[in-house]
Protein backbone atom coordinates (compact mmCIF):
# COMPACT_ATOMS: atom_id res chain seq x y z
CA UNK A 1 0.00 0.00 0.00
CA UNK A 2 1.47 3.27 -0.79
CA UNK A 3 2.55 5.31 2.00
CA UNK A 4 -0.08 8.27 2.58
CA UNK A 5 1.48 11.59 0.88
CA UNK A 6 2.48 14.83 3.24
CA UNK A 7 0.39 18.02 2.92
CA UNK A 8 1.59 20.78 1.08
CA UNK A 9 1.93 24.41 2.66
CA UNK A 10 1.07 26.97 -0.02
CA UNK A 11 3.22 30.19 0.02
CA UNK A 12 1.82 33.93 0.61
CA UNK A 13 -1.47 32.76 2.29
CA UNK A 14 -3.94 35.02 3.30
CA UNK A 15 -3.29 37.19 6.30
CA UNK A 16 -6.30 37.18 8.58
CA UNK A 17 -9.37 34.39 8.14
CA UNK A 18 -9.58 32.20 5.34
CA UNK A 19 -13.16 31.94 4.32
CA UNK A 20 -13.54 29.72 1.22
CA UNK A 21 -11.77 27.58 -0.96
CA UNK A 22 -12.32 26.74 -4.86
CA UNK A 23 -10.73 25.76 -7.64
CA UNK A 24 -11.21 27.80 -11.25
CA UNK A 25 -12.65 25.90 -13.75
CA UNK A 26 -10.20 24.19 -16.68
CA UNK A 27 -9.82 27.31 -19.18
CA UNK A 28 -11.48 24.85 -21.62
CA UNK A 29 -14.30 21.40 -22.00
CA UNK A 30 -12.05 18.76 -22.08
CA UNK A 31 -9.15 20.80 -21.21
CA UNK A 32 -6.26 19.65 -18.38
CA UNK A 33 -7.48 19.97 -15.04
CA UNK A 34 -7.04 23.02 -13.14
CA UNK A 35 -4.42 23.78 -10.38
CA UNK A 36 -5.47 27.24 -10.15
CA UNK A 37 -6.90 27.79 -6.46
CA UNK A 38 -8.90 31.00 -5.35
CA UNK A 39 -9.48 31.69 -1.42
CA UNK A 40 -11.51 34.74 0.30
CA UNK A 41 -10.48 35.85 3.40
CA UNK A 42 -10.96 38.84 6.53
CA UNK A 43 -8.41 40.67 4.87
CA UNK A 44 -10.61 41.69 2.01
CA UNK A 45 -8.53 39.77 -1.40
CA UNK A 46 -9.14 37.30 -3.28
CA UNK A 47 -5.77 35.20 -4.14
CA UNK A 48 -5.46 32.63 -6.55
CA UNK A 49 -2.73 29.82 -6.23
CA UNK A 50 -1.08 27.18 -8.46
CA UNK A 51 -0.97 24.49 -6.29
CA UNK A 52 1.01 22.03 -8.68
CA UNK A 53 4.06 20.53 -6.61
CA UNK A 54 6.30 21.89 -9.44
CA UNK A 55 4.97 25.33 -9.70
CA UNK A 56 3.26 25.75 -6.34
CA UNK A 57 3.04 30.13 -5.82
CA UNK A 58 0.79 32.56 -5.56
CA UNK A 59 0.09 33.67 -9.18
CA UNK A 60 -2.04 37.06 -8.31
CA UNK A 61 -3.24 38.81 -5.07
CA UNK A 62 -6.67 41.08 -5.98
CA UNK A 63 -7.93 43.66 -3.44
CA UNK A 64 -11.60 43.79 -3.26
CA UNK A 65 -12.41 46.65 -1.70
CA UNK A 66 -15.16 46.12 0.51
CA UNK A 67 -14.08 44.97 3.75
CA UNK A 68 -13.61 41.26 4.87
CA UNK A 69 -15.01 38.58 2.40
CA UNK A 70 -17.01 36.01 3.95
CA UNK A 71 -17.69 33.47 0.82
CA UNK A 72 -16.49 33.17 -2.83
CA UNK A 73 -17.57 31.46 -6.09
CA UNK A 74 -15.74 30.28 -9.23
CA UNK A 75 -17.49 30.33 -13.27
CA UNK A 76 -16.11 30.39 -16.28
CA UNK A 77 -15.93 33.66 -17.99
CA UNK A 78 -19.24 34.84 -18.73
CA UNK A 79 -17.91 36.40 -22.39
CA UNK A 80 -17.08 34.75 -25.27
CA UNK A 81 -14.04 32.45 -25.06
CA UNK A 82 -12.27 34.53 -28.12
CA UNK A 83 -12.48 37.79 -26.38
CA UNK A 84 -10.64 36.48 -23.12
CA UNK A 85 -6.98 37.48 -23.20
CA UNK A 86 -4.07 36.01 -21.17
CA UNK A 87 -3.71 37.20 -17.59
CA UNK A 88 -0.76 39.60 -17.08
CA UNK A 89 -0.49 37.86 -13.41
CA UNK A 90 -0.89 34.10 -13.96
CA UNK A 91 0.50 33.94 -18.00
CA UNK A 92 -2.72 32.16 -18.74
CA UNK A 93 -6.12 32.80 -20.45
CA UNK A 94 -7.85 30.70 -17.49
CA UNK A 95 -11.81 31.81 -18.68
CA UNK A 96 -12.97 32.42 -14.79
CA UNK A 97 -14.16 34.80 -12.91
CA UNK A 98 -13.89 35.09 -9.19
CA UNK A 99 -17.43 36.42 -7.31
CA UNK A 100 -17.27 37.12 -4.05
CA UNK A 101 -19.23 38.31 -0.36
CA UNK A 102 -18.48 40.86 1.50
CA UNK A 103 -19.35 42.02 5.08
CA UNK A 104 -20.90 45.67 3.60
CA UNK A 105 -22.91 43.44 1.79
CA UNK A 106 -21.53 43.49 -2.01
CA UNK A 107 -20.98 41.05 -4.05
CA UNK A 108 -18.20 41.63 -6.70
CA UNK A 109 -16.98 39.59 -9.74
CA UNK A 110 -13.11 39.53 -10.38
CA UNK A 111 -12.19 38.45 -13.92
CA UNK A 112 -9.37 36.72 -13.59
CA UNK A 113 -7.89 37.35 -17.07
CA UNK A 114 -8.18 41.20 -17.36
CA UNK A 115 -7.16 41.80 -13.74
CA UNK A 116 -10.67 43.93 -13.33
CA UNK A 117 -12.93 43.75 -10.25
CA UNK A 118 -16.94 45.23 -10.89
CA UNK A 119 -19.81 45.66 -8.89
CA UNK A 120 -22.82 42.93 -9.06
CA UNK A 121 -24.72 44.48 -6.38
CA UNK A 122 -26.12 45.01 -2.89
CA UNK A 123 -28.05 43.10 -0.30
CA UNK A 124 -29.85 46.03 1.57
CA UNK A 125 -28.46 49.67 2.81
CA UNK A 126 -28.41 51.13 5.78
CA UNK A 127 -25.27 53.76 6.98
CA UNK A 128 -21.69 54.08 5.98
CA UNK A 129 -20.10 53.63 2.20
CA UNK A 130 -17.70 51.89 -0.03
CA UNK A 131 -16.34 55.30 -1.57
CA UNK A 132 -18.38 54.60 -4.71
CA UNK A 133 -22.04 56.34 -2.81
CA UNK A 134 -23.58 52.77 -1.80
CA UNK A 135 -24.23 52.41 1.59
CA UNK A 136 -23.80 49.41 3.75
CA UNK A 137 -24.23 47.56 7.33
CA UNK A 138 -23.07 44.52 8.06
CA UNK A 139 -25.95 42.91 9.12
CA UNK A 140 -26.49 42.83 5.19
CA UNK A 141 -23.39 40.83 5.24
CA UNK A 142 -23.37 38.32 2.40
CA UNK A 143 -22.44 35.11 3.30
CA UNK A 144 -23.13 32.72 1.07
CA UNK A 145 -22.43 32.50 -2.81
CA UNK A 146 -23.05 30.37 -5.62
CA UNK A 147 -22.43 30.61 -9.62
CA UNK A 148 -24.11 28.74 -12.65
CA UNK A 149 -21.95 28.73 -15.57
CA UNK A 150 -23.09 28.87 -19.37
CA UNK A 151 -26.88 29.35 -19.10
CA UNK A 152 -27.80 30.59 -22.31
CA UNK A 153 -24.38 31.82 -22.97
CA UNK A 154 -23.66 33.63 -19.84
CA UNK A 155 -23.31 32.79 -15.51
CA UNK A 156 -26.17 33.23 -13.18
CA UNK A 157 -24.79 33.76 -9.32
CA UNK A 158 -26.99 33.62 -6.31
CA UNK A 159 -26.38 35.00 -3.18
CA UNK A 160 -27.63 34.94 0.66
CA UNK A 161 -27.25 37.04 3.75
CA UNK A 162 -27.48 37.33 7.42
CA UNK A 163 -30.43 39.59 6.59
CA UNK A 164 -32.63 36.47 5.54
CA UNK A 165 -33.01 37.93 1.93
CA UNK A 166 -31.89 35.15 -1.21
CA UNK A 167 -30.74 37.26 -4.45
CA UNK A 168 -31.00 35.38 -7.95
CA UNK A 169 -28.68 37.72 -10.23
CA UNK A 170 -28.62 37.41 -13.82
CA UNK A 171 -25.32 38.19 -15.59
CA UNK A 172 -26.21 36.87 -19.10
CA UNK A 173 -25.00 39.64 -21.69
CA UNK A 174 -23.47 41.76 -18.64
CA UNK A 175 -20.09 42.52 -20.12
CA UNK A 176 -20.95 45.93 -20.67
CA UNK A 177 -20.54 49.32 -18.14
CA UNK A 178 -21.96 49.05 -14.54
CA UNK A 179 -23.44 51.56 -12.20
CA UNK A 180 -21.51 52.29 -8.92
CA UNK A 181 -24.34 50.52 -7.62
CA UNK A 182 -24.35 47.82 -9.49
CA UNK A 183 -27.55 46.37 -10.76
CA UNK A 184 -30.55 45.03 -9.05
CA UNK A 185 -31.22 40.92 -8.69
CA UNK A 186 -33.83 40.04 -10.62
CA UNK A 187 -35.39 38.13 -8.19
CA UNK A 188 -35.56 38.26 -3.89
CA UNK A 189 -37.07 35.68 -1.84
CA UNK A 190 -37.24 36.05 2.28
CA UNK A 191 -35.54 33.25 3.88
CA UNK A 192 -36.11 32.13 7.37
CA UNK A 193 -33.26 33.52 8.83
CA UNK A 194 -29.72 34.46 8.48
CA UNK A 195 -27.80 32.19 5.65
CA UNK A 196 -25.22 30.17 7.17
CA UNK A 197 -24.67 27.52 4.33
CA UNK A 198 -25.67 26.83 1.02
CA UNK A 199 -24.72 24.83 -2.44
CA UNK A 200 -25.82 24.43 -5.99
CA UNK A 201 -26.18 20.86 -7.94
CA UNK A 202 -26.70 21.08 -11.62
CA UNK A 203 -27.72 17.36 -11.75
CA UNK A 204 -30.98 14.91 -11.63
CA UNK A 205 -32.99 18.17 -12.50
CA UNK A 206 -36.02 18.60 -14.47
CA UNK A 207 -36.01 20.34 -18.17
CA UNK A 208 -36.73 23.48 -16.70
CA UNK A 209 -34.07 23.68 -14.06
CA UNK A 210 -30.84 25.48 -14.52
CA UNK A 211 -29.75 24.99 -10.77
CA UNK A 212 -30.89 23.78 -7.53
CA UNK A 213 -30.05 25.44 -4.61
CA UNK A 214 -30.11 24.45 -0.69
CA UNK A 215 -29.65 26.89 1.59
CA UNK A 216 -29.56 26.79 5.95
CA UNK A 217 -30.52 28.88 8.02
CA UNK A 218 -30.63 30.13 11.26
CA UNK A 219 -33.86 28.22 13.61
CA UNK A 220 -32.29 24.89 11.74
CA UNK A 221 -34.19 25.61 8.58
CA UNK A 222 -33.34 24.14 5.37
CA UNK A 223 -34.51 25.34 2.28
CA UNK A 224 -34.24 24.10 -1.34
CA UNK A 225 -34.76 26.54 -4.09
CA UNK A 226 -34.90 25.91 -7.83
CA UNK A 227 -33.81 28.13 -10.35
CA UNK A 228 -35.59 27.76 -14.00
CA UNK A 229 -36.03 28.99 -17.36
CA UNK A 230 -37.99 28.44 -20.37
CA UNK A 231 -35.94 25.53 -21.51
CA UNK A 232 -36.93 26.48 -25.27
CA UNK A 233 -35.76 29.93 -25.06
CA UNK A 234 -32.53 29.85 -23.31
CA UNK A 235 -32.28 34.00 -23.07
CA UNK A 236 -36.03 33.78 -21.19
CA UNK A 237 -36.20 35.25 -17.65
CA UNK A 238 -35.31 33.06 -14.87
CA UNK A 239 -37.17 32.73 -11.36
CA UNK A 240 -36.50 31.51 -8.29
CA UNK A 241 -38.64 28.96 -6.80
CA UNK A 242 -38.63 27.47 -3.60
CA UNK A 243 -39.48 23.76 -3.49
CA UNK A 244 -39.48 22.91 0.07
CA UNK A 245 -38.92 23.99 3.66
CA UNK A 246 -37.94 21.80 6.31
CA UNK A 247 -36.58 21.55 9.78
CA UNK A 248 -33.07 20.04 9.88
CA UNK A 249 -32.58 16.34 11.56
CA UNK A 250 -29.72 17.98 14.05
CA UNK A 251 -30.82 19.39 17.43
CA UNK A 252 -27.90 22.10 17.03
CA UNK A 253 -27.31 25.16 14.31
CA UNK A 254 -25.94 23.88 11.08
CA UNK A 255 -23.19 25.53 9.91
CA UNK A 256 -22.40 23.93 6.46
CA UNK A 257 -24.34 22.21 4.14
CA UNK A 258 -23.57 20.31 0.63
CA UNK A 259 -25.32 18.41 -1.98
CA UNK A 260 -24.60 14.84 -3.16
CA UNK A 261 -22.36 14.98 -5.86
CA UNK A 262 -25.40 13.63 -7.95
CA UNK A 263 -27.81 15.80 -6.20
CA UNK A 264 -30.15 13.27 -4.84
CA UNK A 265 -29.36 14.38 -1.35
CA UNK A 266 -27.32 16.41 1.07
CA UNK A 267 -25.06 16.40 4.49
CA UNK A 268 -25.51 18.87 6.57
CA UNK A 269 -22.82 19.98 9.47
CA UNK A 270 -23.34 21.42 12.83
CA UNK A 271 -21.99 23.48 15.85
CA UNK A 272 -22.51 20.14 17.91
CA UNK A 273 -20.26 17.94 16.32
CA UNK A 274 -22.47 15.95 14.04
CA UNK A 275 -23.39 15.36 10.66
CA UNK A 276 -26.50 14.50 9.15
CA UNK A 277 -27.62 12.55 5.69
CA UNK A 278 -30.42 13.93 4.25
CA UNK A 279 -32.30 12.64 1.52
CA UNK A 280 -35.35 14.93 -0.94
CA UNK A 281 -37.98 12.45 -1.23
CA UNK A 282 -40.54 15.37 -1.34
CA UNK A 283 -38.85 16.15 -4.73
CA UNK A 284 -39.14 12.43 -5.79
CA UNK A 285 -35.22 11.70 -6.40
CA UNK A 286 -34.43 8.29 -5.98
CA UNK A 287 -32.33 7.56 -2.40
CA UNK A 288 -32.60 3.91 -3.90
CA UNK A 289 -34.11 3.04 0.00
CA UNK A 290 -31.47 4.81 1.79
CA UNK A 291 -33.60 6.39 4.73
CA UNK A 292 -31.74 9.81 6.83
CA UNK A 293 -29.37 9.44 9.78
CA UNK A 294 -26.68 11.09 11.76
CA UNK A 295 -23.10 10.49 13.26
CA UNK A 296 -20.71 12.25 15.58
CA UNK A 297 -17.32 13.41 14.50
CA UNK A 298 -15.00 15.95 16.21
CA UNK A 299 -15.10 15.29 19.32
CA UNK A 300 -11.85 14.93 21.76
CA UNK A 301 -12.98 12.72 24.97
CA UNK A 302 -15.50 14.95 26.30
CA UNK A 303 -15.02 17.72 23.91
CA UNK A 304 -17.30 18.71 20.98
CA UNK A 305 -16.00 20.43 18.03
CA UNK A 306 -17.87 21.84 15.75
CA UNK A 307 -17.88 20.86 12.01
CA UNK A 308 -16.93 23.32 9.48
CA UNK A 309 -16.83 22.77 5.94
CA UNK A 310 -17.57 19.34 4.09
CA UNK A 311 -16.14 18.81 0.76
CA UNK A 312 -17.76 15.81 -1.67
CA UNK A 313 -15.70 14.11 -4.01
CA UNK A 314 -17.01 14.91 -7.26
CA UNK A 315 -16.82 11.07 -8.67
CA UNK A 316 -17.13 8.75 -5.98
CA UNK A 317 -19.64 10.52 -3.58
CA UNK A 318 -17.26 9.89 -0.58
CA UNK A 319 -16.72 13.47 1.26
CA UNK A 320 -14.25 14.93 3.75
CA UNK A 321 -15.34 16.74 6.92
CA UNK A 322 -13.18 19.59 8.29
CA UNK A 323 -13.73 20.49 11.96
CA UNK A 324 -12.65 23.25 14.74
CA UNK A 325 -10.51 20.22 15.96
CA UNK A 326 -8.36 20.74 12.91
CA UNK A 327 -8.90 17.25 11.72
CA UNK A 328 -10.38 16.50 8.07
CA UNK A 329 -11.91 13.14 7.96
CA UNK A 330 -13.01 11.00 4.68
CA UNK A 331 -16.64 9.14 5.01
CA UNK A 332 -18.44 6.50 2.87
CA UNK A 333 -21.89 8.30 3.31
CA UNK A 334 -23.85 5.79 1.53
CA UNK A 335 -22.58 2.61 3.33
CA UNK A 336 -21.78 4.20 6.94
CA UNK A 337 -18.37 3.79 6.87
CA UNK A 338 -15.00 6.27 7.87
CA UNK A 339 -12.13 6.00 5.01
CA UNK A 340 -9.34 7.70 6.85
CA UNK A 341 -8.37 10.60 8.81
CA UNK A 342 -5.78 13.01 8.38
CA UNK A 343 -2.83 14.36 10.13
CA UNK A 344 -4.27 17.06 12.39
CA UNK A 345 -3.88 20.64 10.96
CA UNK A 346 -2.35 23.26 13.51
CA UNK A 347 -5.62 24.71 14.00
CA UNK A 348 -9.20 25.30 13.08
CA UNK A 349 -9.99 23.54 9.13
CA UNK A 350 -12.27 26.20 8.07
CA UNK A 351 -12.84 25.28 4.39
CA UNK A 352 -12.30 22.41 1.74
CA UNK A 353 -12.45 21.82 -1.61
CA UNK A 354 -11.67 18.88 -3.97
CA UNK A 355 -10.25 19.57 -7.54
CA UNK A 356 -11.89 18.77 -10.33
CA UNK A 357 -11.08 15.02 -10.69
CA UNK A 358 -10.59 14.64 -7.03
CA UNK A 359 -7.24 13.50 -7.06
CA UNK A 360 -6.54 17.05 -4.27
CA UNK A 361 -7.96 18.27 -1.36
CA UNK A 362 -7.59 21.67 -0.85
CA UNK A 363 -7.42 22.77 2.99
CA UNK A 364 -7.59 26.04 5.10
CA UNK A 365 -6.01 25.55 8.53
CA UNK A 366 -7.41 29.10 10.28
CA UNK A 367 -8.86 29.79 13.66
CA UNK A 368 -12.90 30.55 13.97
CA UNK A 369 -12.73 31.96 17.16
CA UNK A 370 -14.34 28.57 18.56
CA UNK A 371 -12.60 29.70 21.76
CA UNK A 372 -12.59 33.74 21.26
CA UNK A 373 -9.86 35.59 21.10
CA UNK A 374 -6.93 34.29 22.25
CA UNK A 375 -3.22 33.72 20.08
CA UNK A 376 -2.91 30.80 17.16
CA UNK A 377 -1.11 29.59 14.75
CA UNK A 378 -1.30 31.67 11.41
CA UNK A 379 -3.95 31.05 8.49
CA UNK A 380 -2.37 28.48 6.02
CA UNK A 381 -3.48 26.99 2.91
CA UNK A 382 -2.44 23.32 2.71
CA UNK A 383 -2.38 20.72 -0.75
CA UNK A 384 -2.55 17.10 0.02
CA UNK A 385 -2.50 14.16 -2.96
CA UNK A 386 -5.74 11.40 -1.89
CA UNK A 387 -4.92 8.36 -2.75
CA UNK A 388 -7.68 6.04 -3.88
CA UNK A 389 -8.14 3.83 -1.10
CA UNK A 390 -8.21 7.30 0.87
CA UNK A 391 -11.64 8.16 -0.80
CA UNK A 392 -13.47 5.31 -2.66
CA UNK A 393 -16.37 4.03 -1.53
CA UNK A 394 -16.02 0.61 1.01
CA UNK A 395 -17.79 -2.50 -0.36
CA UNK A 396 -20.71 -3.32 1.92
Amino acid sequence: MQPPPEPRSLPSPPTDGITALAYLPSASQGGPVSTLLASSSWDSAVRIHDTSAANAALVTRKQMDCGPLLCLATASVDVPAATSVPSAETGKNTGAVVYTGGLDGSVRKFDVDANEVSLVGYHGSATGTDGGGASFNDKHAVSCICAISNVGGGNVIVSASWDGSFHLWDLRGSSGSRSSRGSTPVETLKLPGKAFGMDVTTSNLETDVVGRIVVATSGRRTCVIDIEIDSSDPSASLRAVQRLERESSLKYQTRVVKFFHDGTGMALGSIEGRVAIEYLDELQLDSGGKKKYAFKCHRVGDTVYPVNSIAFHPILGTFATGGCDGTVVMWDGRNKKKLTTLPKFPTSVAAMTFNAEGTELAIASSYTFEEGEREHPRDEIFVREMLDYEVKPKSK
